[in-house]
């Protein structure tokens, strides 16, 4: 049985794969009404400012996991200071919001095949495919979606959303990200993405975030390790 879920993940994780250049799986986030505390939480968490320093534990850590991602980001995003960029800002919204950065990069390959300025068929945008009636509901009227730390606190920001209000369960949270709630395939495909080729040996995640109570991605790793992997239609 554990033979056969790796080998269905692995025809998942290839298939995305072969989907990402056309963001075939991008969804679209369904809007649903926030209570005035949600809005409110929410419309905070993105509000900061720049961030004046990174999410790593120390240099040593910053290099080791920098230099591993960009290896394997470079065919992606070929030129090097820009991926930098990139995955510093992933690493720094993801740690802030809670979330293991290597899941996140799971989604957006998924989700945009790590196009800037990818748009789906339904309208969401950018990196993450956010919808742009997150602006309204929680941003400001000049946020920009293919601005690439905004795409990245806005994306970050609902997934954590989506995993709290599903009381952690990933499938469900996932679900709602691409609007695809109850359908296994989007939930599988990111799991496949996050485990196969962004694994990480140790979590870079740092113990405390400013987005408040952070979730190690070896814990979140141990509870989506242990939900079984949905049966495919």
């Amino acid at each position: 049985m554990r033979c056969l879920r790796y080998a269905v993940a692995g025809a998942l994780l290839a298939l995305a794969s072969s989907y990402a250049s056309s963001a075939a799986w991008a969804g679209a986030q369904q809007y649903e009404a926030l209570s005035a505390s949600v809005q409110s939480a929410l419309s905070r968490s993105l509000a900061d400012q720049a961030p004046s320093g990174t999410g790593f534990r120390d240099s040593l850590e910053s290099v080791a996991w920098l230099s591993d991602m960009s290896q394997r980001l470079e065919r992606s995003i070929p030129d090097r200071d820009s991926r930098l960029e990139f995955l510093r800002a992933v690493h720094y919204e993801a740690t802030r919001a809670g979330l293991d950065p290597q899941l996140v990069l799971g989604l957006i390959q998924v989700e945009s095949g790590f196009r800037k300025y990818a748009v789906s068929s339904a309208g969401a945008r950018g990196f993450m495919q956010v919808m742009p009636f997150w602006i309204r509901l929680i941003g400001r009227e000049d946020d920009n979606l293919f601005h690439l730390r905004t795409n990245l606190r806005y994306g970050c920001t609902i997934l954590r959303h989506y995993l709290d209000i599903e009381q952690g369960d990933l499938y469900r949270a996932l679900g709602r990200y691409n609007g695809s709630l109850g359908q296994p395939e989007y939930p599988t495909l990111v799991r496949a993405a996050w485990q196969n080729r962004w694994e990480y040996p140790r979590s870079p995640l740092a113990g405390d975030t400013a987005g408040g109570s952070a979730d190690t991605g070896g814990a979140l790793r141990s509870r989506i390790a242990s939900q079984s992997l949905p049966t495919l239609r």
